[in-house]
Parts: structure tokens; C-alpha cells; sequence
């Protein structure tokens, strides 16, 4: 009877991290843009802060699911992006900073980066795609679910987006997306 409720307490613990747990192949945002250059794909960028509550239940919640990690590792290029960090960011031939960076400060609030101003990121996370060219397609505001951030990785992955016209067109679109995502 041990051996047997063992056994099952394993599948379990097995099942529930072959779920959860998986990795996202993040890179600096320049790591990226080069491997464009030789396999063109769609980016996504996750804009966040040390101190985002969202932001970390994100990551574990949304970004650890099995289908999420593996459809962002095979049809994008992931960058994580901290928006009030002190990183260099080099991109379509500008520098970005943090000029105001406050190193006492880097797990709570700080000065907001150049590179998240350049964007428009005012709140986190904030998820970004961006075509193959690094033009960006758009920012997504807010804690996304996977069920969520499925729709926007199906959307932004290839052209298809460019086909939604009005709000009919997305709404059919909707209509018509089958989620691959397990119960």
C-alpha cells in the first residue's frame, strides 16, 4: 500500500512540474536582434520591475507553463527587460540608460529606464511584440494568464495580425482561435 501511494505521489509531483516549471530561452534584447539577423522571428519583451508583485507571479504562473515556454522558445525571441534597471540598451543605432539609477533602490521603486520611456511602458508587466524587423507591433498591459497570452502569441507569431482591419476582424478572429492549452 506504501509503494503504491508512493508511486502516485511521484506521478503526481512529476505531472504537476512537467507542467509547470519549463524555461524560457530569455536573451539581452542585442542577443536577439543578431540572432534575427540569421533566423528572423518575432520578439517578445517582458517589461517588469524587481519590485512588481504581478510581474513575479507572472513569470511563474504564465511564463512556466510547459505550452507557453515551449510555443515562446520555438516561434519568438524572449527578452526580459527590467524597465527601472541599469542595463545599456543599443537599438535601431540610439543608447538608452538609466540615468537616474539609484543602486540603494534596485528591489523597489526606481527611476524609469530611457528604453521603457522610449517605448511608452507606464505599467508593469507589460509585454511587448515586435515583428522581425524590430518595428513594434504592441505593448499588452497588464498580469496575463497563459490562456491570455496564448491569443497574443498566436496572433503576433507570423504576419497574420497584419490581416485585422477593425474590430470585426478581431473578433472573428477570436471567435475562431482554438486554444491548445491543457485544462
Amino acid at each position: 500500500m506504501f509503494l503504491k501511494q508512493s508511486f502516485f505521489s511521484v506521478i503526481f509531483i512529476v505531472s504537476f512540474f512537467g507542467n509547470y516549471s519549463q524555461e524560457i530561452n530569455w536573451m539581452s534584447l542585442e542577443k536577439a536582434m543578431e540572432a534575427q539577423k540569421t533566423i528572423p522571428k518575432n520578439l517578445i519583451l517582458d517589461a517588469y520591475t524587481n519590485w512588481c508583485g504581478p510581474c513575479k507571479l507572472m513569470d511563474k504562473n504564465t511564463f512556466q507553463n510547459k505550452f507557453i515556454s515551449e510555443y515562446i522558445n520555438k516561434y519568438y525571441y524572449a527578452v526580459k527587460f527590467n524597465a527601472e534597471g541599469n542595463e545599456i540598451i543599443n537599438f535601431k543605432g540610439r543608447k538608452f540608460e538609466n540615468i537616474r539609477y539609484d543602486k540603494s533602490k534596485s528591489n523597489s521603486r526606481n527611476s524609469s529606464h530611457q528604453f521603457a520611456q522610449f517605448l511608452g511602458i507606464n505599467a508593469y508587466p507589460t509585454t511587448l511584440f515586435f515583428d522581425d524587423q524590430m518595428n513594434l507591433i504592441t505593448p499588452v498591459k497588464g498580469y496575463l494568464v497563459p490562456q491570455q497570452l496564448e491569443i497574443y502569441l498566436e496572433l503576433f507569431k507570423k504576419d497574420s495580425y497584419k490581416l485585422i482591419k477593425s474590430q470585426e476582424d478581431f473578433d472573428k478572429f477570436i471567435k475562431n482561435f482554438k486554444s491548445k492549452l491543457r485544462g
